[in-house]
């Protein structure tokens, strides 16, 4: 079977090679059905049926993929339907799981041994800690070498939740904000020409003002669940007791080095060559880069003691589920692209007129909660290239004279996907991880409660004093 797959891919390659994109000017509002059916369903499956959904989420994913790739294929042909899959994994799925992946492993080989007692001001540490590792190593690999120690921290608590929440809302989004490694989006903006440290100089002020604040809201908080609910209730046994703290699986160390070298690697060297694979480019150095991050999970996997993962509670689910969910976000999200890409000319002209003045100049304010809502439940990585484009793709022109409009793109894409679970890869990832271990995680739209609480205020206030 898998023979016969590979010879009917290798018979199509030429007609894919010929696919032009979809037409975003030509497509109406229904072909974003797909994509948004796969979001409510991510929504509400799991609160309506739990057993159903954890079953069988990966085959009602591949029914919304299906569902946008059968009727493209009958009205469009399958060469069409085949190179949109195969430019959705080659340029975009593949690297983002091997990554994401790499991350994964190479964090959850790290142990952090011993426990402390998880007071608001402990707590209140480890998540400022996280918040500046996520702009080193990402938000992927920030959280996942973070969450399972502040869990294990608070394991003796009965209100465990809302310290989950805030960990989403800082260490796997706006922690990621000051460098090109902390989140995809700005990744992306520095391979289009972004100069590295463009964005710790201009959003470094908003980054300060947000994760400031959080982080004194969550003390504030933290501190009223400690001492009027755990306090006045009899202790519980603490199933990890305090002990000293020791690191198992530092070699790890080395191999995240190793991975944000080779991110960097991909983005500054330029060699010019381009493979056409079944339809879809491939440049050499990101060949280059996702071949060798599989030989560093594979090296992880080598070197790593079966102590460590297993003091991590390490396994493979979150990342399957990632996998699988972000599989069918990644085809059913393309004809959604398409559309925006389509601009004043497409379904989504409202969203394209929204963000220009009467004037021609554009509202930073607009650019700011217009990328950062659709980033809250597209993927925010395409959502920001959309909005680059938008104010013109020209990176000397808006590294300067649109440097606040290039700043609130940026802002509204890394912070507001915290908004929702599926926002950010990492916001899903903990919060299976949490669920592993017995924190009781809000539902999807539960989730959403918090961050309309919490986040929007703030975000509201950011408007008033950075994008006026």
């Amino acid at each position: 079977m898998r023979g016969k797959t590979l010879g009917l891919l290798a018979a199509l390659a030429p007609s894919l090679a010929l696919a032009a994109d979809l037409d975003g000017k030509s497509l109406s509002l229904a072909w974003a059905l797909p994509f948004a059916g796969l979001l409510l369903s991510i929504a509400v499956a799991p609160l309506l049926l739990p057993s159903v959904w954890h079953r069988h989420y990966g085959k009602i994913t591949l029914a919304w993929a299906v569902a946008f790739l059968l009727p493209c294929a009958l009205l469009f042909g399958a060469a069409m339907a085949a190179a949109s899959v195969a430019h959705a994994f080659i340029a975009e799925f593949i690297p983002f799981i091997i990554l994401i992946t790499a991350l994964f492993t190479v964090a959850g080989g790290i142990c952090l041994r011993g426990n402390l007692h998880g007071t608001p001001a402990l707590n209140t540490g480890l998540l400022a800690l996280g918040t500046v590792l996520a702009s080193v190593m990402g938000t992927t690999g920030a959280s996942m070498l973070m969450i399972r120690p502040l869990i294990r921290a608070n394991d003796n608590r009965r209100h465990a939740t809302h310290i989950v929440v805030f960990f989403i809302f800082l260490v796997s989004n706006a922690g990621g904000s000051l460098t090109p490694l902390g989140d995809p989006p700005l990744f992306l903006g520095f391979l289009k020409g972004v100069d590295f440290f463009w964005t710790m100089k201009h959003i470094y002020p908003e980054t300060l003002f947000l994760c400031g604040a959080l982080l004194l809201l969550f003390f504030a908080l933290d501190s009223w669940y400690f001492h009027n609910k755990e306090e006045a209730m009899p202790p519980r046994a603490d199933p990890t007791p305090d002990s000293a703290l020791r690191l198992e699986g530092q070699a790890n160390f080395l191999l995240l080095a190793a991975i944000v070298g080779l991110v960097l690697m991909s983005g500054l060297w330029k060699p010019g060559i381009v493979f056409h694979l079944f339809g879809a480019e491939a440049e050499l150095q990101n060949i280059v880069r996702d071949l060798a991050l599989l030989a560093v999970i594979g090296c992880s996997i080598a070197i790593t003691p079966a102590s460590a993962r297993e003091g991590n509670g390490f396994s493979w689910g979150p990342v399957i589920e990632v996998g699988k969910l972000f599989a069918g976000i990644f085809i059913t999200i393309v004809p959604v692209i398409a559309m925006l890409r389509a601009g004043i000319d497409g379904p989504f002209a409202a969203v394209i007129r929204a963000v220009t003045g009467p004037d021609g100049r554009p509202v930073d304010a607009m650019y700011f909660w217009a990328s950062g809502i659709l980033s809250s439940f597209l993927d925010n990585a395409p959502t920001y290239l959309v909005f680059f484009n938008t104010a013109g793709g020209d990176p000397r022109v808006l590294m300067t004279t649109m440097a606040t409009t290039l700043a609130a793109i940026s802002c509204g894409s890394v912070f507001m996907g915290a908004n929702s679970y599926i926002g950010n890869a990492p916001n899903l990832m903990v919060k299976a991880i949490a669920e592993e271990r017995g924190v009781r995680m809000p539902s999807f739209f539960g989730y959403m409660a918090w961050s309309c609480v919490v986040l929007i205020p703030l975000f509201g206030l950011m408007t008033l004093v950075f994008f006026r």
